[in-house]
């Protein structure tokens, strides 16, 4: 599968939204809640604007699925899942965990995915067939053998101010087994963090298909495994996501179903 065109328009709308994030964090004048739990700030505009017209600009008749702006259908088989600015609220408090994702979506799958926080200065991207990299570099998951040796991320679903009881349950039973836990608060990220052996699995619940379109992507080009808390196959679209090196992921999935 050639992507060599896409990659490179994506990675382009990845690093001109770094720019504006670079230049506003720290300094926004505009946070207004989206609803009761989401922030928008005026940094997640203006990037996912800059994104839609470089993209636009080489491929007017693709559609798109933003976080800001929704839907914008033209070509169904051709479909790039965008979260200008994932991690609104630690980009607000100025705390350095948040990315640019662009993922393309073909024919309903996943075929391409950048992940992008220009703070850190990590720039993630795979493409099917051609493995992962993180800033040029080939990356894998790890070879972690055992839940107990691992360090897990897991993130809390939008609705946990309403709904904390079943996020709470599976937090409860998963945080007793691994070496460690985290809470970055930015899912492209954490599974990116899974692609590059940082993390060993991440479990979300109640995710938007911006958010892991792109990392799913790179999970997958870096050896993991994917799949729903019911150990069904993951898309963007599923409720949950369990993301690991693929050793340890059929202990998570007993933890949380048990």
């Amino acid at each position: 599968m050639e992507l060599s065109l896409e990659l490179r328009v994506a990675r382009e709308a990845a690093f001109e939204a770094g720019k504006i994030l670079t230049r506003l964090f720290g300094q926004l004048k505009e946070v207004r809640m989206k609803d009761e739990m989401e922030l928008i700030t005026e940094a997640d505009i203006q990037t996912e604007q800059k994104i839609l017209d470089i993209i636009r600009r080489q491929f007017p008749e693709d559609s798109f699925l933003t976080e800001e702006t929704g839907a914008h259908r033209r070509r169904p088989e051709r479909v790039w899942i965008i979260d200008p600015l994932d991690g609104t609220t630690n980009f607000a408090h100025g705390f350095p965990f948040f990315a640019t994702s662009i993922g393309l979506e073909l024919d309903g799958e996943m075929v391409l995915g950048i992940v992008y926080n220009p703070h850190m200065a990590e720039h993630f991207e795979a493409a099917k067939g051609m493995g992962a990299f993180l800033n040029g570099n080939p990356i894998t998951v790890s070879q972690t053998k055992t839940l107990q040796e691992s360090l897990l991320g897991f993130g809390f679903p939008y609705t946990i101010q309403k709904k904390p009881e079943e996020a709470m349950h599976h937090l409860a039973k998963m945080i007793v087994h691994p070496q460690g836990v985290r809470r970055p608060g930015t899912a492209a990220v954490d599974l990116c963090y899974v692609a590059a052996g940082i993390f060993d699995g991440f479990w979300e619940e109640g995710l938007m298909p911006w958010d892991t379109a792109a990392g799913t992507v790179i999970v997958r080009e870096a050896g993991g495994m994917l799949s729903t808390y019911q150990g069904a196959p993951y898309t963007p679209r599923s409720q949950t996501i369990l993301a690991s090196n693929g050793i340890i992921h059929e202990a998570m999935l007993e933890v949380l179903n048990g």
